[in-house]
């Protein structure tokens, strides 16, 4: 059985005596790689105060944070590296974008936890931290097997994840009927989506039904054709639920398109990725219900509040992940008698931050999401 080990940040404290057996060389040196500068900047500083919500509730002062601009850039974000390096920093957080992981093979002495939640392709020093794919498609399993769906569709839109979700696809081993590739372009997404889901053949049907009625001896002909002629389709489709690996405007637009075609979630199971509580998706009253999976929404709450009481602004989405990799990276150290080596993240243990449990394995950290449905303009929770 695999170690339970909860990480709940305001109890992971060293004992008086042993804060006083450490001697002053005996330092938590953490680097912290994150955009400071162009568009992403607000993303690092964010992080940033994270770090420091962390520390403070963690209240050691064993922990250094050596901090450096990536610039968003693989050359800048190398070189930053390098000199954390040379400060005898060996775990560093960050950097957050996948597009700076390239040339971090060149460190194999450090240890990069990476905000990413792209897991293909990375460098083997590289553990990525994001709410990956396959976690998320490990929890629309369990909500498959709670809801007995057995005739899913996946809908997956031509980008950069698309490699990704197909290899959880296949490793986790979901019961999928049919996967569909689509294009998100406005004017081509109308047509795949009456493709997926034969809406010409459905509209085929109900025109041979009303000529059929009209044909027949019916005697209440009239009403049932009267009935007919006002709905664009007759028939089901051939799935029970549709997961969609979109988000923002995009998952919007998939979700109109099905309502188009006469697809509604009051019907079929409308299941989509991690959203982070999007807010906007509260009023698309239509595409309600709404599945996925996420976080701990009571804790991701209570975080935001806390952060805001101290900055006066809500943080970015991916802080809180960082608030949960100091306590864990304290935790480890301390547990591995202050020793920065190659064992130290793979021993098999379960994490509790506050995202909710979590657990190292294979070079990523795969978080054990609870699920939640979007209905009546709340956020509801479902395990």
């Amino acid at each position: 059985m695999k170690i339970f080990t909860n990480i709940i940040f305001f109890i992971i404290f060293v004992s008086v005596c042993t804060e006083q057996q450490l001697s002053a060389s005996e330092r938590i040196k953490i680097g912290l790689l994150v955009p400071l500068s162009g568009k992403n900047a607000h993303v690092g500083n964010s992080i940033i105060k994270s770090v420091k919500l962390a520390i403070n509730k963690i209240n050691s002062d064993q922990i250094e944070i050596f901090l450096k601009d990536t610039k968003n850039d693989p050359t800048t974000t190398l070189k930053a590296a390098k000199d954390l390096n040379e400060q005898g920093v060996k775990i560093v957080i960050g950097p957050i974008f996948n597009k700076n992981l390239i040339y971090l093979d060149e460190l194999q002495d450090m240890t990069f936890i990476s905000l990413t939640n792209k897991t293909l392709e990375i460098p083997k020093n590289v553990i990525s931290a994001g709410i990956n794919s396959l976690s998320q498609i490990n929890a629309i399993i369990k909500f498959q097997e709670l809801e007995g769906l057995k005739k899913t569709i996946f809908l997956i839109p031509e980008s950069h994840y698309e490699d990704e979700i197909k290899r959880s696809i296949k490793e986790t081993k979901i019961k999928i009927k049919k996967i569909h590739i689509y294009q998100s372009e406005p004017t081509k997404l109308t047509k795949q989506i009456e493709k997926i889901t034969k809406y010409k053949a459905r509209q085929l049907d109900l025109k041979r039904e009303i000529k059929k009625l009209t044909n027949s001896n019916d005697p209440n002909k009239e009403r049932k054709i009267e009935k007919l002629e006002k709905m664009d389709t007759i028939g089901k489709v051939n799935f029970d639920s549709i997961i969609i690996a979109d988000f923002d405007e995009s998952l919007k637009s998939i979700t109109t398109s099905l309502l188009y075609v006469d697809v509604y979630p009051k019907e079929i199971f409308f299941i989509t990725l991690n959203q982070w509580f999007d807010s906007s998706l509260l009023k698309e009253k239509s595409s309600q219900p709404l599945y996925f999976p996420s976080i701990n929404h009571e804790n991701y709450t209570k975080f935001s509040e806390n952060y805001y009481s101290k900055f006066n602004e809500y943080p970015n989405q991916l802080s809180i992940i960082s608030y949960d990799l100091i306590g864990l990276i304290y935790y480890l150290i301390l547990q591995n008698d202050f020793i920065v080596d190659e064992k130290l993240f793979i021993r098999k243990n379960k994490f509790k931050g506050k995202t909710g449990f979590f657990e190292i394995k294979k070079n990523k950290i795969n978080h054990i999401l609870n699920f939640y449905k979007i209905q009546d303009g709340k956020f509801k929770k479902i395990f």
